[in-house]
């Protein structure tokens, strides 16, 4: 069994009760057969839509520089969640669970988790801020079209931070029936470990689309909120130690690069906190981004100097998402748009950016602005 860390960060920080749930997904995931995997691989194929391919752009990109996307825009039901989405779905039935639980902020991994339960027919409860809710409405509909619960969070800046606590409060009261699907690389042990292998899926892809371009890009860059797109990009080329790998963080919500090492929601990593180790509030314009923590092995990428992070401002994000759609006719999500700013100014040839969702859910938001 693995431990579950990343240099100091990772682990496991959960009340008692969880242990045993804890253990058993995590000998429920080492114990996946090729039938597994040959489903799963199906299922990539015919039901998300993979390979995504990469694009690259014509006009978005600066004079004397290319910039390459990497569309998991185009991924069934419009963003990277899927991918995680549709292999814990396949691990909870394979542990005999028919209730899942989810915690959501743009309401992407609602979504895919409301998706892969209508497809596999399993109970699903989507945990979600009051406020997130209202700046991402449309994704509120589509998870009750596809038949799941969407549980309001009225309590703190009733954003992701309190959602991810009432579906973690709701799994230990139901840890015998339900399986939580986590949907990002954060949360004790095995969870981050666990995501990152169902992601890593982009970076897999990323490289070998890569090669049969010509080269590998000189920089790979992803927003970070939880960090599951990014983390699942840069797999593809961590060993590739002249590609540099870049994170960008919400200005607001800088974990990396303004946070200290404490423990949130089970595992110990980088965190927006004050001196007495009180979680402190994020915002972005982005609903995906604003989360006071990140998963731990982005916050060990960054002390080893494998990963740097740097940040970009709400205005910066707004820009690039209007650049974007005016120069390549692609509507990007608000936190692709993060990624996309610091692409254009960053000191690199060949960038390629995962993109990792497409924007028709932050239309409201954007003309709010």
């Amino acid at each position: 069994m693995s431990t579950g860390l990343y240099g100091a960060y990772g682990g496991r920080y959960v009340p008692e009760t969880l242990i045993p749930a804890l253990e058993e997904l995590e000998a429920g995931w080492r114990a996946l057969g090729e039938d597994f995997h040959q489903e799963l691989a199906e299922l990539q194929r015919t039901y998300i839509g993979r390979p995504t391919p990469i694009y690259e752009t014509v006009r978005f990109a600066p004079e004397g520089k290319r910039i390459l996307l990497k569309r998991e825009d185009l991924c069934h039901t419009g963003a990277h969640k899927i991918n995680n989405a549709v292999g814990q779905a396949l691990l909870a039935q394979r542990l005999g669970k028919r209730r899942i639980v989810a915690e959501t902020g743009a309401g992407q991994h609602g979504v895919a988790t409301a998706t892969v339960c209508a497809r596999f027919g399993v109970e699903c409860v989507v945990y979600m801020g009051s406020e997130d809710m209202r700046r991402q409405a449309p994704n509120v509909e589509r998870m009750k079209l596809l038949g799941a619960e969407v549980q309001p969070v009225e309590f703190g800046t009733r954003t992701l931070k309190e959602a991810t606590s009432e579906a973690i409060r709701d799994w230990i009261s139901n840890v015998e029936t339900t399986y939580y699907l986590i949907g990002s690389v954060v949360g004790p042990h095995p969870y981050p470990e666990l995501v990152r292998e169902l992601q890593s899926v982009i970076g897999r892809e990323a490289r070998e689309q890569s090669l049969e371009l010509g080269r590998l890009p000189d920089a790979v860059v992803a927003c970070v909120g939880g960090g599951s797109n990014a983390i699942g990009i840069f797999a593809g080329f961590l060993d590739d130690t002249d590609v540099r790998l870049v994170g960008v963080e919400a200005e607001g919500a800088a974990s990396l690069g303004s946070g200290r090492p404490g423990v949130l929601h089970g595992a110990r990593s980088s965190l927006l906190a004050d001196e007495d180790g009180q979680i402190a509030d994020a915002h972005s314009i982005s609903a995906g981004l604003d989360y006071p923590g990140v998963g731990p092995e982005h916050a060990h990428l960054r002390d080893t100097g494998r990963a740097s992070y740097v940040t970009a401002t709400d205005d910066e994000a707004l820009a690039a998402f209007h650049r974007l759609a005016e120069t390549e006719g692609i509507i990007p999500a608000l936190e692709s748009s993060h990624a996309l700013a610091r692409a254009l100014d960053l000191d690199a040839e060949l960038v390629l950016v995962c993109l990792s969702g497409r924007g028709d859910k932050d239309l409201a938001e954007v003309l709010a602005h």
